[in-house]
């Protein structure tokens, strides 16, 4: 059974800096896209940054270039989303997903859909206050 559960959210102020988790268990498969997306009230679910795990190809949403950045480590099994220069719109739940039949090497704007991943942590929520 997949399970990925996220953690590091919280409330900073615009400007500052947070680093989410997701911790991964249960997958078999080696290469991969592991995603993150966020949810704001009232908003579709987007996504944030995607990469593939074999490899290590990024892609990226225009609105978190320069200031997001995506990581894994393979031994811990753990996906993390650096950001920083937090900006108030950044204000959502973030959710860690895997696994999404569109992966490729180097992910392309596909691999930031949502309707494209199987498996879905339970969100881990991040406030910017301005």
């Amino acid at each position: 059974q997949v399970r990925l559960v996220e953690s590091g959210g919280g409330s900073v102020q615009a400007g500052g800096s947070l680093r989410l988790s997701c911790a991964a268990s249960g997958y078999t498969y080696s290469n991969y896209c592991m995603g993150w997306f966020r949810q704001a009230p009232g908003k579709e679910r987007e996504g944030v940054a995607v990469i593939y795990t074999g490899g290590g190809s990024t892609n990226y949403a225009d609105s978190v270039k320069g200031r997001f950045t995506i990581s894994q480590d393979n031994a811990k099994n753990t996906l993390y989303l650096q950001m920083n220069s937090l900006k108030p719109e950044d204000t959502a739940m973030y959710y860690c997903a895997a696994d999404s039949p569109v992966c490729t090497v180097v992910p392309g704007p596909l691999a930031l859909t949502a309707y494209y991943y199987n498996y879905w942590g339970q969100g881990t929520q991040v406030t910017v206050s301005s």
